[in-house]
């Protein structure tokens, strides 16, 4: 049970929770959005070390209900900065007992820069650097019997974002790189390996209605446990994510999947999404 309970913390402290699309481009000064986004996860499945998918041992069931704020604003022309807190209601049934975990997860916070911010004008195609931590905020316990509420240690992130819309036309492109370093846990006896990540998105606005599909992945070096390192602990995931929105009281609400096609080392099974996003005016 150890290892679900551990790989359900790291599919979500993982998630880089993706907003509208005009979250997706540096936000000018005075300006900023707010995200509010669901994701719940039920699976009886996981993915194992050879990427086959088969069912939890002990007939094991998985439920994850967790809710990312993420707060963003935007401080100077080309520099926006970003807080994402997550809350988590995780649920692990199997035939020896029910488990249940519940509070805050791991925090993320970043930094993003645009050329604007040196050049004083933008380039035609839209760029950014995005640099972020993500920190042990999440309650972590060593103990079978508990699943945690976090991965128990720090990373760092750095990635590149590109987007472009094709105005007049309603379509959009926007995606990003990026690369995970990932600190040891010492508490685990473990050193996570480091990740690189990606994601990739197609969208187009009707007017109220908006729609988008969007793959992502992830990879990461191979795991040491107890001072051994393990070629077969490795994550990787790669997953489909459609989604609509209709605009709402002057933001948009939408709804959405995100649908793994292939997996290593983490939970399988679809899992829903909705939420709220809002631009604001601060200042």
């Amino acid at each position: 049970m150890r290892a679900v309970g551990v790989g359900l913390t790291a599919l979500l402290c993982t998630i880089i929770w993706t907003p509208s699309v005009e979250g997706q481009w540096v936000t000018a000064p005075g300006e900023g959005w707010v995200d509010v986004g669901t994701f719940y996860h039920d699976t009886r499945e996981s993915y194992d070390h050879t990427g086959t998918r088969k069912e939890i041992f002990a007939e094991g069931h998985a439920r994850t209900l967790s809710v990312f704020t993420t707060l963003n604003v935007g401080i100077v022309r080309g520099l926006d900065v970003w807080a994402q807190i997550p809350f988590h209601h995780l649920r692990f049934d199997d035939l020896a007992r029910d488990r249940t975990s519940s509070g805050l997860g791991d925090p993320k916070f970043f930094v993003r820069i645009a050329p604007e911010l040196f050049r004083g004008a933008s380039l035609p195609l839209p760029l950014a650097l995005r640099g972020g931590v993500k920190l042990a905020g999440g309650d972590f316990d060593v103990d079978a019997e508990i699943i945690p509420l976090g991965e128990g240690q720090r990373d760092l992130e750095l990635m590149l974002e590109l987007g472009h819309s094709l105005y007049p036309r309603p379509y959009w492109v926007a995606g990003w790189i990026g690369h995970r370093w990932r600190d040891p846990n010492f508490e685990a006896r473990r050193r996570p390996g480091n990740e690189w990540f990606w994601y990739a998105a197609v969208g187009a606005d009707f007017g109220a209605i908006s729609a988008q599909l969007a793959g992502e992945g992830l990879s990461s070096d191979p795991w040491m446990i107890d001072g051994l390192l393990l070629e077969t602990a490795r994550r990787e995931m790669v997953q489909l994510l459609p989604r609509v929105g209709i605009e709402v009281q002057g933001g948009d609400a939408y709804v959405g999947a995100r649908v793994p096609i292939h997996g290593q080392n983490l939970p399988a099974g679809a899992a829903v999404t909705f939420g709220y996003f809002r631009t604001l005016s601060l200042w």
